[in-house]
């Protein structure tokens, strides 16, 4: 069955004035009367429904880990007296971050135009590319926490009334027979922007020493394969690569050691 036909039965069946949501075992939603709710989390469209869920415990909460979430390093602030104390060392650090800009200026038109000359719409792409995500924030690797909530199938249905100061929000739900599907229909009325929402947002994991490196210890170790495929009879070598069109440029390859030695000589 499809959802757009799925939503046509819904409505034609649920026309009055209430705010009906069908979500999943997981309190997602599937169909809303709103299209920008749909796929959205229960707990962030209305934060006093699914809280009052959570404290009828009609759903519970999970706590699901990332072992490889990528997260931003931590910022050390120094003092803002550090460069007036050693002018110097502001001088030193603006002299390498503008000849290291240059060089990564130079080393990528030099790759783009060593590539032939059909793929310089490609190669074009991929230095706008490049200058966009040294814009972006450099990410490291790490664990991360984030909470997952988890419809308690003994509760098939339930009925309350959520205090909102001024109001009172009235809501049902039921369990949609075989399938892992609820029908909540709640009263539109009353404000309960009081509450607030419940986020599934991740949180990087702090581990200290002892800790990481029991962590470490308990990472299982990758299984290699017991034989190498390197290649395939179907396989056409001519339609892959392009890189050997490329050819190391001793000039391009000097530039990293004149990027770090030519500041230094020029502040003696």
């Amino acid at each position: 069955m499809r959802l757009e036909f799925l939503q046509r039965m819904f409505w034609a069946a649920t026309r009055q004035y209430l705010d009906c949501f069908v979500i999943d075992n997981n309190g997602f939603i599937l169909i809303s009367e709103r299209s920008q709710e749909m796929g959205r989390f229960l707990g962030e469209v209305d934060g006093a429904l699914m809280t009052q869920l959570l404290s009828m415990g009609v759903f519970s909460q999970v706590t699901m880990y990332d072992y490889q979430a990528m997260c931003k390093p931590p910022n050390h602030h120094h003092s803002a007296a550090r460069p007036l104390i050693s002018p110097i060392s502001a001088l030193l650090t603006a002299t390498k971050w503008l000849v290291n800009e240059l060089l990564l200026l130079l080393l990528e038109w030099s790759a783009w135009g060593s590539w032939r000359a059909h793929s310089g719409a490609e190669a074009k792409t991929v230095f706008h590319h490049s200058h966009k995500q040294k814009k972006q924030d450099v990410l490291q690797p790490c664990d991360t926490e984030y909470p997952v909530f988890v419809h308690q199938t003994a509760i098939q249905e339930t009925n309350g009334a959520i205090e909102c100061g001024a109001c009172q929000k009235i809501f049902v739900m039921q369990q949609i027979p075989s399938s892992n599907l609820l029908l909540l229909v709640t009263d539109p009325t009353c404000d309960c922007s009081i509450f607030p929402l419940v986020l599934q947002e991740a949180t990087e994991v702090k581990y200290n020493a002892s800790v990481k490196c029991d962590r470490m210890r308990s990472q299982k170790l990758r299984r290699r394969p017991d034989t190498c495929h390197a290649f395939h009879p179907e396989e056409n070598a001519q339609d892959c690569g392009g890189t050997s069109d490329l050819s190391a440029s001793l000039p391009m390859l000097l530039l990293p050691v004149c990027a770090w030695v030519l500041p230094f000589q020029l502040l003696r």
